[in-house]
């Protein structure tokens, strides 16, 4: 998937159509970031129909997968501040595809709950990115799937010295 800006001016032959990311390819980083690019494109198309981004998408499984999670539990989950948190839960919630309800023991605290649309509309999302993965994944083995699964988990084991 290319992001190549188009440039009348310019013809394919051109140097600009010629650099070389011979040096960049040699960082595992760089190729991540590139396998990246292409998984977020195809997943935004994938979500589009749903009303859905990646943030909301993994907000509302979260939800679902576990009732009654609190706003801040959901933030430390997806790793995201809470008032960025608070704009999705608006979001998800003006779309009545969650609830929030007060904790009793904490009137601070609100406990998150999907509705049944917010269910619905998760499965169906969710059946959508196991085929954009499928789509996109189809040259790996379940064996490669695995070890390149186990390796991005290691990878975000470490944690990074300052």
């Amino acid at each position: 998937m290319s992001r190549a800006k188009s440039h009348p001016e310019r013809s394919a032959g051109d140097d600009v159509a010629r650099v070389s990311d011979a040096t960049l390819r040699g960082f595992v980083g760089y190729d991540l970031k590139r396998a990246m690019n292409v998984i977020r494109a195809d997943l935004r198309r994938t979500l589009e129909p749903f009303g859905l981004r990646m943030l909301t998408l993994t907000a509302l499984v979260l939800i679902v997968d576990n009732p009654g999670l609190r706003q801040s539990q959901l933030a430390d989950a997806m790793d995201i501040e809470r008032p960025n948190l608070v704009v999705l839960l608006d979001e998800l919630e003006r779309r009545e595809l969650i609830v929030r309800d007060r904790v009793p023991t904490d009137r601070r605290a609100y406990a998150l709950k999907a509705t049944l649309a917010g269910r619905r509309l998760c499965e169906q999302a969710v059946a959508a990115v196991n085929a954009h993965e499928a789509r996109l994944f189809c040259d790996l083995t379940e064996e490669r799937r695995a070890e390149l699964i186990t390796a991005l988990r290691s990878i975000q084991q470490k944690t990074v010295e300052e």
